[in-house]
């Protein structure tokens, strides 16, 4: 009796099987609340997901140290909203969130990456935001709370340093 073999090598059966668990195991991730593994989706869903968050977090106070909706910094910011929204982890210092991800170019900017600037401001004196598109970021800043605010301005110009992608 011969054994035939399909196409990928595998016994008659094999690939049924696989397949089949190929589904099953899809089918884990494919919810509303799935996981996306250290990427965000689409660039749509994230400008959808972030201007959401900004509604939800517009007006909340800058208070240093703070990460929740009576008050809130801008790594805190960050922080909540990539796990809120997207169900990634970042640490929770501006410091420690600008070693994650890739670098990024300026030129290269999508909807999600990390924007961080040298501000000389707070315990590092670091800032950061999420690139929302159009060279505008969101962020939590000292004196607007969470905002919207342009890469072109000159104060943000100036204290630019650099994009990550997580």
């Amino acid at each position: 009796m011969v054994r035939t073999k399909n196409l990928f090598g595998f016994k008659p059966g094999i690939g049924l099987l696989i397949c089949l668990a190929a589904f099953v195991l899809s089918g884990c991730s494919s919810s509303s609340s799935s996981r996306y593994q250290g990427r965000l989706p689409d660039p749509l869903y994230t400008m959808a997901q972030l201007s959401e968050q900004q509604y939800q977090w517009g007006g909340t106070p800058y208070i240093l140290g703070g990460n929740s909706r009576r008050g809130v910094d801008c790594s805190g910011f960050v922080m909540r909203t990539f796990a809120d929204r997207f169900d990634i982890s970042l640490p929770r210092t501006t410091a420690a969130q600008a070693k994650e991800g890739v670098y990024i170019e300026r030129g290269d900017l999508q909807t999600g990456d990390l924007v961080f600037f040298k501000t000389g401001r707070g315990p590092n004196g670091y800032h950061v935001g999420i690139y929302v598109k159009d060279d505008q970021f969101l962020h939590a800043s000292t004196k607007g709370g969470v905002i919207y605010s342009s890469l072109n301005s000159a104060y943000w110009k100036k204290a630019y340093w650099q994009a990550r992608r997580v």
